[in-house]
């Protein structure tokens, strides 16, 4: 089952943390969540699984910045999560997705434990400006049956700003 809104509320402070909160942003089954001031691109055309990738940093005025169609921008939320009993899920907001931003290009999913900010793997199919602070995704909940184990230490828990991809710790793993 997914979580109400009235529900996330109720869990809030509990098993449920967004820092910061705002009561305006809750929906009938989620929260929105808003984008940071900074984005992150990968500094080569051609990456490696393999291998760290080099990103630099973009900053997003309060006028707003356009985004390029066919380039993967790496952005953040502005809050803070952790959720314990519960798998979080975040979508894009669907007036975001009218105007053809993508807000995860795969990886909406979390894990019942993750605590941190959410990093956003942003496309667009046309050039769109964008402004920091936009409310561009919302979070929701899922119940989980059964037995679980929390997700406390892993490549992207606990972080503090945009994560670029990590995969090439696995490939460490398998030396």
């Amino acid at each position: 089952m997914i979580l109400s809104g009235k529900e996330i509320v109720k869990h809030l402070g509990k098993e449920i943390i967004i820092e910061p909160f705002h009561p305006e942003r809750v929906n009938p089954n989620s929260y929105n969540l808003s984008l940071h001031n900074e984005l992150m691109v990968y500094d080569h055309n051609e990456l490696d699984m393999a291998k760290p990738n080099p990103a630099s940093t973009i900053y997003i005025p309060k006028s707003g910045y356009v985004l390029q169609p066919n380039k993967l921008y790496l952005g953040r939320t502005n809050e803070y999560t952790r959720t314990d009993g519960y798998i979080p899920m975040l979508e894009g907001r669907s007036s975001v997705g009218r105007l053809g931003v993508f807000i995860h290009v795969t990886a909406g999913f979390g894990d019942v434990g993750f605590a941190g900010y959410w990093t956003l793997e942003i496309f667009c199919v046309q050039p769109i400006r964008i402004y920091p602070n936009v409310e561009i995704c919302q979070i929701y909940y899922h119940d989980i049956d059964g037995e679980y184990d929390t997700y406390k230490h892993g490549k992207y828990q606990n972080n503090t700003g945009i994560q670029p991809s990590m995969l090439w710790k696995d490939f460490e793993k398998m030396k």
